[in-house]
């Protein structure tokens, strides 16, 4: 099974390239982020006539993520995160697809920090895990991927000592991906890279892309039965190069 997450940034705006990469590298499930599309304008049709099911959890301008399936089928499992009925915002769905339970997330940026953004980015890290605790408990195959907002370690991140105030850099947020893996998953792109500097975001300013100046925050969390079928993984580095394209490049992992 191929597994891929895409921070497309817009995928009404951005569909042609969406559709394109689907077609040229066919994965069998995607996790979508920043969809910034309200639930009735999310491009259906043309997601089905690529081949692909989805479920949707949109939001006008800002957020929204989904999970496309390929051959096969897709059963909504939750919308929302849970632990705060109270927040609004569109940046979790999840869904069992082949026996595999695959949470879609997009966790908060949280800039400028500290402040109230860093501190509900923060809150939503700790909901996180306290339901990744859950489904550990579960002990059925399960996938959290999707766009993070964390660049866990100095091979995350391009000239580390320039994020040293950020909030994906901070030493609060690192310490709560850190505390989280610790539950027992598994990093996948790490684990399959251990020592290798490989990106996923690159900014759109200052020639980034060409300089190879880039973040690793999209991330791939597997529960144990996942993590000791994974073969394989990388980052779609190519995609960022097309025009129009999201600042993000697609990742995936293929596990037995």
């Amino acid at each position: 099974m191929k597994i891929a997450t895409y921070n497309v940034n817009g995928v009404n705006g951005r569909l042609d390239v969406l559709l394109r990469w689907l077609d040229e590298a066919g994965p069998d499930i995607v996790c979508l982020q920043e969809l910034k599309s309200p639930d009735e304008r999310f491009p259906k049709e043309a997601i089905e006539r690529a081949g692909y099911q989805a479920i949707w959890h949109g939001q006008k301008s800002w957020n929204g993520v989904a999970i496309l399936s390929r051959g096969r089928k897709l059963v909504q499992t939750r919308r929302g995160l849970p632990g705060d009925n109270s927040d609004s915002y569109s940046r979790y769905i999840e869904a069992v697809v082949d026996g595999v339970l695959v949470g879609c997330l997009y966790l908060p940026n949280g800039n400028p920090a500290p402040g109230p953004k860093f501190d509900y980015k923060l809150d939503w890290f700790r909901r996180l895990s306290d339901y990744a605790e859950e489904l550990l408990a579960l002990e059925v195959p399960v996938v959290l991927a999707g766009d993070y907002n964390v660049m866990p370690t100095e091979l995350d991140v391009y000239k580390p000592e320039r994020w040293v105030d950020d909030a994906l850099y901070r030493p609060e947020v690192r310490e709560a991906f850190r505390e989280l893996v610790e539950q027992g998953w598994t990093d996948a792109l790490r684990e399959l890279y251990p020592d290798q500097r490989i990106y996923t975001f690159w900014k759109y300013l200052r020639n980034s892309f060409a300089r190879d100046a880039g973040l690793r925050i999209d991330h791939f969390l597997l529960s144990p039965s996942v993590a000791n079928g994974l073969i394989g993984g990388g980052v779609d580095k190519f995609v960022r190069g097309w025009e129009h394209t999201s600042d993000h490049a697609p990742a995936w992992i293929e596990f037995a």
